[in-house]
């Protein structure tokens, strides 16, 4: 069963990793200039923010979580398609629209992740949530390489077909999973909006453990949102190719695959606590060592132990929140803080294109490192400090 949901996550997750590098490329071929892919990504993120939490407040509390995931997962596929033929061919008002729609339906890709102690026992949770980790790892080495390669073979305008394929291919295995329904049935009561938004905040904050977590995890995002721009003009400065920058990403994505493997083989939710100050002193540590890159090859090495450190950290993430959240509350509280972490990554994105004129690249690998030695910082001092 665990193999059957990986196969299905991977899927959707391949597709949504995929869909960056599918747009860039799409755009590019049909207009020539790609300058308009920015305000589309923005349009399919912001949404994520208020989608992210009352998709995982509906699917903690529906008697039948596989019909809601089927349902948003058939949106997923069937607006990321519409976003694909349109992109480039259409006035960008109605593309952004369309971007929007994809950007409230998309959570669920994430979202799914909630569900796994629902038919896992929890003796084998925590090499579950290991392979969990993997697979977005894995989705995010083999979505962008997929839409690149379908770019080579058939053309940039006809990248969107495997964005697409591997969307349906996920959502076709969906309805074979026997998602169970809660264990405990909540009460049904009306709630808002800003209700559902702000309970996931509130457990986030009133649990000592999840709060320190999500400061540090959210400081460590902010920082990385700016690694692939970093990356690029790192190896543009120590004599790399067109397709160096993308090497170091892939390295980066490789090393953290691999600790998250290993991870599922050791990590238990006793040692999360330290695996969390271990990743963010170690990804802190190699990014700093690659602002001194001396050539490619120092460069790769770093990198791919970069995502050693990150692999373990995020799979420690998901065991702490599904240790430390209320049974009730756990797909409310994976999708709020994935909410926060995707904000966070895009202002540090944001912050970068500022500063990356005037930093250079040393400057901006060191700037990210520090931003995760910060959230180590903030990790040690929120976790001794006494709960609300």
């Amino acid at each position: 069963m665990l193999r059957l949901h990986l196969t299905a996550a991977t899927l959707l997750r391949v597709s949504a990793e995929g869909a960056a590098t599918a747009l860039v490329l799409t755009v590019s071929a049909r207009t020539g200039d790609a300058a308009s892919t920015g305000f589309v990504q923005m349009a399919m993120t912001l949404p994520y923010v208020l989608s992210g939490p009352l998709i995982g407040h509906g699917l903690d509390r529906t008697s039948r979580p596989r019909r809601l995931a089927t349902v948003l997962a058939c949106g997923y596929a069937v607006t990321t398609a519409l976003l694909m033929v349109s992109v480039g061919r259409s006035p960008l008002a109605l593309t952004l629209m369309v971007a929007v729609v994809v950007g409230c339906v998309e959570p669920i890709v994430s979202a799914l992740t909630s569900l796994l102690p629902r038919f896992v026992p929890a003796e084998r949770l925590s090499r579950a949530y290991g392979l969990e980790a993997s697979s977005y790892n894995v989705a995010a080495i083999a979505g962008p390489a997929l839409a690149a390669t379908v770019a080579a073979v058939a053309g940039g305008g006809n990248t969107g077909i495997v964005t697409v394929a591997a969307a349906v291919l996920g959502l076709l295995l969906l309805p074979m999973l026997p998602f169970p329904p809660p264990r405990t049935r909540p009460e049904r009561t009306r709630t808002g909006v800003g209700q559902i938004v702000m309970g996931g905040l509130s457990v986030l904050g009133g649990n000592r453990v999840l709060r320190a977590l999500t400061v540090a995890t959210t400081s460590a995002w902010f920082g990385y949102g700016g690694f692939a721009v970093a990356a690029v003009l790192l190896s543009q400065d120590i004599g790399g190719g067109p397709g160096a920058g993308g090497q170091l990403l892939a390295c980066f994505a490789l090393g953290s695959l691999a600790g998250s493997l290993a991870s599922s083989r050791w990590l238990t939710p006793g040692r999360s606590e330290p695996v969390v100050l271990a990743g963010l002193v170690g990804f802190g540590t190699a990014l700093a060592a690659l602002a001194a890159a001396p050539s490619l090859p120092w460069a790769w090495t770093v990198c791919v132990l970069a995502g050693l450190a990150e692999g373990p950290l995020f799979a420690a993430t998901l065991l702490l929140r599904q240790r430390e959240s209320p049974p009730d509350r756990l797909g409310q509280v994976n999708t709020t803080g994935g909410s926060l972490k995707i904000g966070a990554s895009a202002g540090g994105a944001a912050l970068t294109g500022v500063f990356a004129g005037k930093l250079g690249a040393d400057g901006l690998m060191l700037g990210i490192a520090a931003f995760q030695f910060t959230g180590a910082a903030l990790w040690l001092w929120l976790r001794r400090s006494p709960g609300r």
